[in-house]
């Protein structure tokens, strides 16, 4: 498995989840689990993803997602699960 974390923060607005959950649909990168909520009109989400079944780099499928991020925007930023884990080790 290729778990893949993916963090969204910026002003909420209509679409960023489409936004994302679309593009990761058409490029087989499956949705393992999602957290997202609005405090005081931020948007901020985190998904565990699985890019096993992608046809794209890492590095390509980040830098589809930053510009996502860029025309919504909002700030999209990936990280390998390894490293996340590694750096958030308590």
């Amino acid at each position: 498995m290729n778990k893949i974390i993916i963090t969204v923060v910026g002003v909420d607005a209509v679409g960023i989840i489409a936004s994302v959950s679309s593009y990761l649909a058409k490029n087989k990168v499956n949705i393992l689990d999602i957290s997202q909520t609005v405090v005081s009109g931020y948007f901020n989400m985190m998904m565990v993803v699985d890019g096993s079944s992608s046809a794209k780099t890492f590095d390509k499928l980040c830098a589809d997602l930053s510009r996502i991020g860029s025309d919504k925007g909002v700030e999209i930023r990936c990280q390998k699960s390894e490293i996340f884990e590694k750096m958030h080790r308590v």
